[in-house]
């Protein structure tokens, strides 16, 4: 018998969670009107929520101001570019660690996830020394190749490969397929849910990460959206030019909100589904 919920408690429930969105919200909302408002009326009345008129002039100064086309270009090359790359490094090692069976393979696992228990500042000089070694600094390839691989994907690929049954991989052997064959068209098809959760994971980290293209990057050919809008707003600052600020910041995460505003559902979905409740 399912028991009936208290109007009085669903109310308060609803009305907590909305009160919590729109604080959670208000810096967002704050960030989007301010965008639209001339300098004048930003001094005049720093307080009032909604711009008087919808000015769409801040976006087109901070895009001719800075050159946000290039760091556009460079975020979408190594974000994506490494994701293909993690993509290929993280399945195959999930493989070898969850359907293959050798001498020392758990222990190597479990050295393989000390990279969890490792915090990312924690190697930032040793990798920047190597990549300055390699003369590759100020190159995309530079702010890419330390994270070529992820433990964090190996483990949750690993995880789905273990789920796939046995007479699936079988089959596919009665039926002639190499190894490559039997990832391919075997267990990718199977597991296509946890690489999308790690594709969001690796997508919305590295699109949002600071500070080592910070350290590895020095001119505009190579520079992120994230470090960019740093550059410009060190800038923008010494006029006080908030309106400019807060576009400058817009461009830089509107393609992130966007993508969450249409695909909230097959994110959650997506995580649920490969067992990464929180």
């Amino acid at each position: 018998m399912v028991k009936k919920r208290n109007p009085l408690t669903i109310f308060l429930t609803h009305f907590i969670l909305c009160l919590a969105s729109l604080i959670v919200l208000l810096p967002l909302i704050w960030l989007f009107t301010t965008s639209f408002k001339t300098k004048m009326e930003l001094f005049a009345n720093p307080y009032k929520l909604l711009p008087e008129n919808l000015i769409f002039e801040n976006f087109t100064k901070a895009w001719a101001y800075a050159p946000f086309g290039d760091y556009y270009l460079n975020t979408i090359i190594t974000t994506f570019g490494l994701l293909v790359i993690q993509l290929v490094t993280v399945t195959l090692s999930a493989y070898a660690f969850g359907r293959l069976n050798f001498p020392g393979k758990n222990f190597l696992f479990i050295l393989f996830l000390t990279q969890l228990m490792i915090t990312p500042q924690s190697t930032i000089f040793p990798n920047y020394l190597l990549i300055s070694k390699m003369h590759l600094l100020d190159t995309r390839i530079g702010m890419m190749l330390p994270y070529v691989a992820s433990a964090m994907g190996t483990f949750l690929l690993r995880q789905a490969f273990m789920s796939i049954p046995s007479s699936l991989e079988d089959a596919g052997k009665l039926d002639g397929c190499n190894t490559l064959q039997l990832i391919w068209n075997v267990f990718i098809p199977q597991i296509k849910t946890s690489m999308l959760a790690f594709s969001v994971i690796s997508v919305t980290y590295h699109w949002n990460e600071f500070l080592w293209p910070l350290l590895v990057t020095e001119t505009a050919k190579s520079r992120p959206l994230t470090v960019g809008l740093t550059v410009f707003a060190q800038q923008a600052e010494g006029g006080a030019e908030w309106g400019l600020l807060m576009a400058a910041t817009l461009i830089v995460s509107l393609p992130l909100l966007i993508a969450f505003t249409f695909f909230q559902k097959m994110f959650v979905q997506a995580f649920l589904s490969s067992g990464m409740k929180g």
